[in-house]
């Protein structure tokens, strides 16, 4: 099972990289990353109902960063314990 922590490496990163960007675009207090970049900070590229969907879709691939790092943790934590009892046995010189 080992040779998935490469694939769910990439996976992590790509989706590590979509949430700081969909942070990014949300309009918050200061209204976001639109309005420090020049945009109107009282109008949404995306709709008004936009920050609603936004919110929804973060939340949404924060649950699915988190469950792919615990998956990630216990392959690694498996492999950690395949090379301990693999190499108990060997003598070292």
């Amino acid at each position: 099972m080992t040779w998935l922590a490469g694939p769910l490496n990439v996976i992590l990163l790509l989706l590590g990289i979509f949430l700081i960007l969909l942070i990014l675009i949300q309009r918050g207090k200061g209204g976001g990353l639109v309005g420090a970049l020049g945009g109107m900070g009282g109008s949404s590229p995306f709709g008004s109902r936009a920050g609603d969907q936004f919110t929804r879709i973060t939340i949404y691939a924060a649950l699915v960063w988190l469950v792919l790092i615990m998956i990630q943790v216990r392959i690694i934590d498996s492999a950690a314990r395949e090379i301990r009892i693999g190499g108990a046995g060997q003598v070292q010189e």
